[in-house]
């Protein structure tokens, strides 16, 4: 594993996303400040509060976003700094800022190049609605089910990444899915995953989330985001749709044949369907294996050059 290298303050780039958050930016960036962190960025989506006139005071660096969304905000973030670690953070208080430190140890330690933050091992009564924490298990439930990767706080908005992660990300979304798609593009390109438990608070201020319309959309993208992860699971699916059609309509065969009565169309229809399901598998496991032969590539290639 080799040695461990502890980050400085100045190698870390702090991004807080922002939109109408003065009842906690302050806090956020003293608390940042207070533990050496000084390259702080404050990416702001035309709040019409107070919230850049406060990061300006507190010292950090604001720039008002060229777009929309806390997506495209990350997106254009990640074009302007170039530390060796970039930590993503709400500007809200829900996240503890001394957590940082949980959260560079696995990039420290050299077995991870995303680190996120898991809010549900540990947060404040009340920072969750009933609704919330429902769908953030739902979401974390439906990812590990169609990645197979366990991630048990896909949704949270406290990250590390490396610079060569950062870098590299192909971010898409401009809203709040794009703690999914920075989850999907990582495992994609090979990058390692870790998670670390992590305090979670109360909001201060008004929430920007919408539960039922940013969650449609959060759910959403994890199906789409298949297709750039593992297109074959698609293949699987629709494979395995054929042959259960082609069981039902066999079986409905077999039993009419049996009862001296030929429904030759339907014959042909089932056997469609299974050749057809079959095929749609046996290409699915190439693809899956042409995947895995070329994340394995650009990992071993990624370490060359280290």
């Amino acid at each position: 594993m080799g040695e461990i290298e502890k980050l400085d303050p100045s190698k870390v780039t702090v991004i807080i996303p922002t939109l109408n958050e003065e009842d906690g930016i302050g806090e956020v960036i003293d608390g940042f400040k207070e533990l050496g962190y000084t390259n702080i960025l404050v990416i702001d989506g035309h709040s019409t509060d107070r919230t850049r006139e406060i990061a300006k005071e507190k010292g950090a660096r604001v720039v008002l976003q060229s777009g929309k969304g806390k997506g495209q905000a990350v997106a254009e973030a990640f074009k302007m700094v170039n530390t060796p670690v970039a930590v993503i953070i709400d500007g809200d208080g829900t996240y503890d800022p001394k957590d940082v430190t949980k959260l560079l140890q696995p990039i420290e330690r050299g077995i991870a190049e995303h680190v996120i933050g898991n809010r549900l091992s540990n947060f404040e009564k009340g920072a969750f609605t009933r609704l919330n924490l429902i769908g953030n298990k739902i979401f974390n439930a439906l990812f590990r089910f169609m990645y197979g990767v366990e991630v048990h706080d896909l949704l949270t908005g406290y990250r590390a990444l490396t610079r060569d992660l950062y870098k590299s990300v192909e971010l898409e979304k401009h809203g709040f899915e794009v703690e999914t798609e920075l989850t999907v593009e990582t495992i994609a390109k090979g990058f390692r995953i870790a998670e670390v438990p992590i305090n979670y608070y109360r909001r201060k201020g008004k929430a920007n989330l919408h539960p039922i319309k940013d969650g449609w959309r959060i759910g959403k993208t994890i199906i789409e985001l298949l297709v750039r992860y593992n297109p074959a699971k698609y293949l699987y699916f629709i494979g395995g749709l054929f042959l259960l059609f082609g069981l039902i309509f066999g079986v409905y065969v077999v039993h009419e044949w049996f009862n001296h009565v030929s429904h030759n169309l339907l014959a042909i229809v089932t056997s469609i369907l299974v050749l057809g399901g079959i095929q749609f598998i046996a290409i699915g496991f190439v693809m899956t294996y042409m995947f895995k032969v070329m994340t394995e590539i650009k990992k071993g290639l990624r370490e060359m050059k280290e």
